[in-house]
């Protein structure tokens, strides 16, 4: 049944203060159609299948009933379950619903794929309320028994209609039958028809269903056009097209083809990313925050953006690759025209693909025809935004006193550190030291006869101590120009003589042997004509050796 009603508020439809709060709080003040028609009838109980296009505010239609029935949940055993297609839905989802959720003491998680999964299992191990899953990574966690789906109470289900073109269908059913015989079951989608409408006859009890348009004057003017492209040029007019938009969407069918067309964009002077599933969890949000903020112009991206991802100000969608079905279409020219604005939808088509193209206008009853894309009829260049930079948070007082204080302290320790330098050169001694800086002393001492005397060091016509002289001559910045000698250069006076008056050789006999030493020895001939070597050859290889005879051999096995 088709319902059009008034815009209400939140409060009107029977909901609690707490969330109400939460919304006004957020600038939610009155509920979409969607909302207006299913949530009510959601918190008394009954069943929902909801048909609305994308955008039309089915999240808060099936998240605030849940946050209104849920129960706390226990370890391992979340109360609520959201299926999402894809990560990006499912991150939104949690995003929207996580401030109603704190406002009724609610927790709330996502799970899929390209993340930590023992991330995942330690927090389901603390329990969670709601949980918002893939059913990739959901059936790994299940069957890891990670996570118990017997005391799930609200099941829902959004995008029914993607879930069943990606093929999770059957990944569903197998989640949804183990849940509770008698849980409150939910379920979204912008199509009720095929695999969709055996999910309503299986899993849900008596629904109303509810299908409501979006009002006309929330969508903006969308312009299509259909271009006929050469193969060769189709690269350069996407890029003169793309340059005539401040953001864009390009689609492709393939997650080879997404890379090497964000690539040569790139490579082109547009600023592109990329996302499609072999991308990373981290690598996706990174692309998707690139391109909100502006620092990208284009996203080039495969049908898992299609849906679920929410991007105002996008001016233009490219379908570089032709859409695989009407309903791909309709889903991938939907990210642009929102909230009132206008967008534009180009399909560039190839010569092999004019049979497709026909086909799908005549399904989306489209008159068929393609027109020639003239370059030189384009608008002007449209110069980029300027990526919007965060917001730096100011420093408090406290922190600011501490930033000085740290500088106040490094400052004084330089300047001590550079008088206690003048005083080492002018042969003083430096603060807190007892030899010039060098610690207690001990065997270093400049002049000990002196020294306790309690007499200056003597020292040399340029004013320099015994020590200083060991030490080699300081330069004006501190440093020696001779490098000291190291603890173990060190030697007792005298050592020179001592070695000579224990050798009791003269310098006679030394330089006889210094003369012998110089004679090249006598040494047996080893190389390839000696006799040795000879021998070698004839005896073996080990004839030089020692005989071991039965070395190596293998010992009979004892009797046993």
């Amino acid at each position: 049944m088709t319902t059009e009603t008034p815009a209400t508020t939140f409060a009107e439809l029977g909901v609690s203060e707490q969330i109400v709060s939460a919304l006004m709080s957020a600038g939610i003040e009155t509920a979409f159609p969607i909302q207006t028609a299913t949530i009510r009838a959601a918190i008394d109980g009954r069943d929902i299948c909801g048909k609305a296009p994308t955008g039309s505010g089915k999240t808060l239609a099936f998240g605030i009933p849940a946050i209104e029935l849920s129960s706390m949940g226990t370890p391992w055993h979340p109360a609520v379950l959201i299926l999402s297609p894809t990560r990006e839905l499912a991150t939104q989802i949690k995003d929207e619903l996580e401030p109603l959720a704190a406002a009724k003491d609610r927790s709330i998680m996502t799970v899929f794929g390209g993340t930590n999964i023992e991330r995942d299992i330690k927090r389901l191990e603390k329990g969670v309320d709601i949980l918002v899953a893939c059913p990739g990574r959901l059936e790994d966690l299940i069957g890891r028994r990670c996570c118990d789906l017997r005391n799930v109470e609200i099941a829902i289900v959004d995008e029914a209609d993607r879930m069943a073109d990606m093929g999770f269908l059957p990944a569903v059913k197998r989640i949804l039958d183990q849940t509770p015989g008698n849980r409150h079951t939910l379920l979204f989608s912008a199509t009720l028809d095929g695999d969709v409408d055996m999910l309503i006859k299986r899993y849900q009890n008596d629904p109303l269903t509810f299908e409501v348009d979006e009002p006309v004057g929330e969508l903006g003017d969308v312009e299509h056009s259909w271009y006929l492209v050469q193969p060769v040029n189709r690269i350069p007019h996407a890029i003169a097209v793309l340059q005539r938009y401040e953001s864009s969407i390009v689609f492709c069918r393939t997650r080879k083809g997404c890379d090497r067309v964000a690539k040569v964009f790139a490579q082109r002077g547009l600023s592109a990313v990329a996302i499609h599933g072999d991308r990373s969890q981290h690598q996706r949000e990174r692309a998707l925050a690139d391109f909100t903020t502006g620092k990208a112009q284009v996203l080039v991206a495969t049908d898992v953006a299609a849906r679920g991802i929410h991007v105002d100000n996008v001016a233009l969608v490219m379908h570089y690759d032709p859409a695989g079905s009407d309903k791909d279409y309709i889903h991938r020219s939907g990210r642009t025209g929102r909230a009132g604005q206008d967008g534009h939808v180009i399909s560039m088509v190839v010569e092999d693909k004019k049979k497709a193209a026909r086909q799908l206008q005549k399904d989306l009853g489209i008159k068929p025809g393609l027109e020639v894309l003239d370059v030189a009829a384009l608008g002007p260049i449209v110069k980029p935004p300027k990526p919007k930079q965060p917001a730096k948070p100011e420093r408090t007082e406290r922190e600011n006193d501490e930033r000085y204080g740290r500088n106040r302290d490094r400052n004084e320790r330089s300047d001590r550190s550079s008088r206690d330098g003048r005083d080492r050169d002018r042969g003083g001694k430096s603060r807190g030291t007892s030899d010039g800086g060098r610690g207690s002393g001990k065997g270093r001492s400049f002049d000990r006869d002196s020294s306790r005397d309690g007499a200056r060091p003597s020292r040399d016509e340029r004013g320099r101590s015994s020590t200083e002289r060991d030490r080699g001559e300081r330069r004006p910045d501190g440093k020696r120009k001779v490098p000291r000698r190291g603890q173990n250069d060190w030697y007792p006076k005298g050592h020179d003589e001592n070695k000579k008056r224990s050798s009791g050789a003269t310098s006679g006999d030394s330089d006889d042997r210094r003369n012998r030493d110089d004679k090249p020895k006598d040494r047996p001939a080893s190389g390839r004509n000696s006799a040795q070597k000879k021998s070698r050859d004839t005896k073996g290889r080990h004839a030089d050796k020692n005989s071991t005879k039965n070395k190596g051999k293998r010992r009979n096995p004892r009797s046993r």
